[in-house]
């Protein structure tokens, strides 16, 4: 029996979504947060298909005053006058950016429509005076000032974050366009603005310094998302049919909707909330599958991390401040920034003590975006990893079968592009790391001892496996290491067999050369 449950895959249209009777998280209690503080400049940013496109139009049709549309919904029961305010809806992410003058073409396309539609006449060819005038008419033959929603406002510098020539370009058109937000200042009720970053260098957030970010702001952590009480209360119909299609209990079902796609936290105590892209293709084809990794290959921010040569096992699980978090620069770029901004890394706690976030992976979703997309292009591999080599690792390290677990470790990085290959020790301790920790095993990197530091330590019920790696050195020299700075100490209590894996991975070949164990059963 199909479902009767529209569910909106795709649609960030609030009125076509509402007219089509669609299942809606009613998020516009946040619109009266909005229009009541008072901030005359807003900035959100979140991951790609997590909701902002949505909330922005439903912001468009409430300053439109078209109140039909919100029946039932919150925002309805408000004190609200429900004028119809002239909205300009600037929507940059039509368009991918890859060549210079596509920001104009883009720009031209819509000024004109609002030039049309405002009665302007065009003088000027300047696209930053044309957008002035636009805002100052609006304002003038409405006799309200403009609301003014800006969607994905850094989708140009996104797309050129390993460019820097277009990037520069599009940063100065950029400026000078947004620049207007403070020039025209007396004209505008509202600026909302939303992205994946927050650009260190774009001079909209120097410019505007009453900017109200609330990225950060726990009165706004679930804006975007749906939280667990919000999957129970619109959804649960949806999870019974996915139950019975999946011959899963009901509390089976939810705890997999959990352990898939639930664990993103954008503020220091914010509550933890579903990705809702995939929470709604998974109901809505009743299959627990990775919808969020087919949206976009992060090839961007994969080369971003290969070009700092970021040391992505000490990226895994770290701390870091908030600021660390907000900016990003082209030139340096952290990862940190990156991997939390594009959605791969998320806050798992906060220690108001030392005043640091701990970070980590959201969910399983996640993890096998890293391991089957994000790691292979890290690592230059030829195809994706298989689920039968991973299977073989997970397998075979739990039950104490570790040869087995080296063996499909090697056919794993014998699927290395020969001519790309793994150019140095970092990316074969990055590469070795993450692929032990994405599969889902304890795995802890640069474990410290009184007597040095453990490069991988793995941890199952029955097994603590202590590895060392070697680039261009013997097995027998890793394994050497292990003995001579006792990295097995400190597990001499446990209870868990203590298994020491010595690994050498050679230049020449670009695989793991050889290994040697030495189990103390």
């Amino acid at each position: 029996m199909a479902s009767r449950i529209k569910y909106p895959i795709g649609q960030q249209d609030f009125k076509t979504l509402r007219m089509r009777d669609c299942v809606y998280v009613d998020k516009t209690r946040f619109i009266e947060k909005i229009v009541n503080e008072g901030s005359q400049y807003y900035f959100l940013a979140r991951p790609r298909r997590f909701g902002k496109s949505l909330f922005l139009s439903t912001l468009q049709y409430f300053f439109e005053g078209q109140r039909e549309l919100f029946k039932g919904l919150y925002v309805d029961s408000i004190n609200w006058e429900w004028e119809r305010y002239p909205v300009l809806h600037l929507d940059l992410n039509t368009s991918r950016y890859e060549n210079l003058g596509m920001l104009e073409g883009a720009l031209d396309r819509i000024f004109r429509n609002w030039e049309e539609k405002y009665d302007i006449e065009v003088k000027d060819t300047d696209y930053s005076q044309r957008f002035a005038t636009i805002i100052k008419k609006a304002h003038e033959k409405t006799g309200l000032q403009v609301v003014i929603l800006v969607d994905e406002y850094d989708k140009p510098l996104v797309g050129n974050l390993n460019n820097n020539e277009n990037f520069d370009n599009y940063r100065v058109e950029l400026s000078s366009l947004y620049s207007n937000f403070k020039s025209s200042a007396q004209h505008i009720r509202l600026v909302f603005l939303t992205g994946v970053s927050r650009f260190s260098k774009l001079s909209v957030f120097s410019d505007l310094n009453n900017l109200n970010d609330i990225t950060f702001d726990e009165n706004f952590s679930d804006i975007c998302g749906i939280t667990e009480n919000e999957l129970f209360e619109n959804f649960n119909e949806g999870i019974e049919e996915l139950a019975d299609k999946s011959g899963m209990s009901f509390r089976e079902t939810c705890e997999a909707l959990k352990s898939n796609y639930d664990g993103y936290n954008f503020t220091k105590t914010g509550s933890y909330i579903y990705n809702p892209w995939s929470l709604l293709n998974c109901l809505d084809k009743r299959e627990i599958a990775n919808y969020w990794n087919e949206t976009g290959i992060p090839t961007l921010l994969a080369e971003s991390l290969k070009r700092v040569n970021a040391n992505l096992e000490k990226t895994f699980h770290s701390y870091c401040t908030e600021d660390e978090l907000k900016g990003l620069d082209l030139m340096n770029p952290n990862p940190l920034a990156l991997l939390f901004q594009t959605g791969y890394l998320t806050i798992k706690s906060y220690n108001p003590k030392i005043r640091r976030i701990r970070l980590g992976l959201p969910n399983n979703e996640v993890r096998k975006g890293f391991l089957n997309v994000l790691l292979p292009y890290y690592v230059s591999c030829k195809h994706p990893t298989s689920n039968q080599v991973v299977d073989e690792i997970v397998i075979n390290f739990i039950l104490g079968n570790p040869d087995k677990a080296m063996r499909a470790m090697q056919a794993y990085f014998a699927g290395i592009d020969f001519k790309l290959k793994i150019e140095n020790e970092n990316n074969f301790h990055n590469a070795f790391f993450l692929l032990i920790d994405l599969i889902g095993l304890e795995a802890k990197a640069e474990a410290h001892t009184s007597d040095g530091s453990i490069d991988i330590t793995i941890k199952t019920d029955d097994y603590i496996y202590i590895i060392e790696l070697k680039y261009d050195h013997s097995a027998e020299d890793a394994l050497q290491q292990i003995k001579e700075k006792k990295y097995a100490r400190p597990y001499q209590t446990d209870l868990r067999r203590i298994v020491e894996i010595g690994v050498a991975f050679s230049s020449k070949t670009r695989c793991i050369e050889d290994w040697k164990i030495i189990d103390d059963k």
